[in-house]
């Protein structure tokens, strides 16, 4: 390594260490990056909420996070999940939440109306829903939000609903049940895209059961909505439904436990405008995602992100380098403000030190100067002037930057004057001046 770039390493090295260990001492203060893995608490596979959470799975790698799907039995366990920090994320149906769940759960938004569809036997006597008291009707097993709704409705109705008007099959295993005869009435909450709510909408001798009420049930529940589903919706050719159909829904809504990093609510937020926003059947395009249709509390970044939408920063660049930038820019600016300093104040210190290479002969230089002017013998004054030739080769040997070449050759020159000046002390012309090599 040659000697200007050991000047170099020796003014600028500090530096850079310095530098970056401020730059580490930063790092290790700012927000934790977000995880690279979350879990989302789905239902069963075949179900919409399986379906959506795997659409949702492919949103969030298009940002390098992983999302392991959980198969539950629902929005019941969905939320036990989030409760014990085994989910991170999770659907939950509206209306299932307890008390409790507002002080450690957040929502993210409303997603989707849930329909609660009741199909019936076309051989069964019912009008509503309070007729299915002696019916066989499967609600739905033991921690799912389809079971807690009619359960909900069941009490809102009154009277003694005994375990047959509480049977616990769902899903398809229902809708085969009661095309086979084997159940009079089935509840599902779920969406129209269902294959088994698609099938039992087509099927003879199988009637969606209306809610007529729907207006009155939407205001005694907030959890609920009414809709409508309109004549020839499921079949426009067919005239499928032949009416309009009165039904009462809850909202899907996307929920997070209160640990779950902010980078990740804004990443699902955005999966949701994208997943969402188009027209359905129970709602115009735009409607949802809705951050109004939530019966948890939002989370402070859902609040942040309903106001202001995606960060400036992730309009530009990936989720991780905006991330990263979001989180850093609170002591970049305090960084910067050391590091200006240090990086305006390393030239002069460069240049200092390459000059000191150079001035610090003059102290030698005065010293010989003075010592010839003293010199009480030519012996004296001989010796002298050895050394002022050693030093005269060794400052030739200097090895500078072009551009102090000039400072070292009025070094030179000044030794020659101090040469010439000792010599002439004696007035002897013995010895000829040197010439600047």
């Amino acid at each position: 390594m040659d000697k200007k770039m050991k000047d170099v390493l020796k003014v600028y090295g500090p530096l850079a260490l310095l530098a970056i260990a401020s730059i580490w001492v930063a790092l290790s203060l700012i927000d934790p990056a977000p995880p690279s893995k979350i879990t989302f608490a789905a239902g069963s596979p075949g179900g919409a909420y399986y379906d959506l959470a795997q659409q949702y799975r492919e949103q969030l790698a298009e940002s390098d996070v992983d999302v392991e799907i959980l198969t539950t039995r629902g929005s019941m366990e969905n939320l036990e999940l989030l409760r014990t920090r085994k989910a991170d994320v999770a659907f939950v149906q509206g209306g299932v939440a307890e008390k409790g769940d507002a002080e450690v759960l957040r929502s993210l938004a409303g997603l989707f109306h849930e329909p609660f569809w009741v199909f019936v036997r076309a051989d069964v006597t019912a009008a509503d829903f309070g007729d299915l008291r002696s019916a066989r009707l499967a609600i739905g097993p033991e921690g799912s939000g389809t079971r807690a709704l009619a359960m909900e409705l069941q009490g809102l109705w009154g009277g003694d609903w005994p375990a047959e008007a509480r049977r616990t099959e769902s899903g398809a295993t229902a809708a085969e049940a009661l095309l086979a005869g084997d159940l009079d009435a089935a509840a599902f909450s779920a969406s129209i895209d269902a294959p088994y709510v698609n099938e039992l909408l087509r099927a003879s001798g199988i009637r969606l059961l209306p809610f007529d009420r729907a207006p009155a049930l939407s205001r005694r529940t907030k959890a609920l909505a009414q809709v409508t589903l309109y004549r020839g919706l499921v079949d426009l050719q067919g005239d499928l439904p032949a009416s309009d159909v009165p039904l009462i829904a809850s909202v899907a809504q996307l929920a997070v436990n209160e640990h779950t990093h902010p980078a990740i609510q804004s990443l699902l937020l955005e999966a949701a405008e994208q997943l969402h926003a188009g027209n359905t059947a129970f709602a115009d395009a735009g409607e949802f995602p809705d951050q109004a249709l939530v019966e948890l509390p939002l989370s402070s970044e859902a609040e942040r992100y309903w106001k202001n939408g995606p960060s400036f920063l992730r309009n530009y660049f990936s989720f991780q380098i905006a991330n990263f930038l979001e989180r850093a820019w609170v002591f970049l600016i305090p960084l910067a403000t050391l590091l200006i300093p240090l990086v305006r104040v390393a030239p002069p210190l460069y240049r200092w030190r390459v000059r000191r290479k150079i001035y610090v002969w003059y102290s030698d230089l005065r010293e010989l100067e003075t010592r010839g002017r003293e010199a009480s013998d030519e012996a004296e004054r001989d010796r002298i002037l050895d050394e002022l030739s050693d030093m005269q080769q060794e400052v030739g040997a200097l090895d500078v930057p072009l551009s102090y070449t000039e400072e070292v050759y009025h070094l030179r020159s000044h030794i020659t004057f101090v040469r010439n000046l000792i010599r002439g002390l004696d007035g002897s012309t013995k010895r000829a001046p040197p010439t600047i090599s």
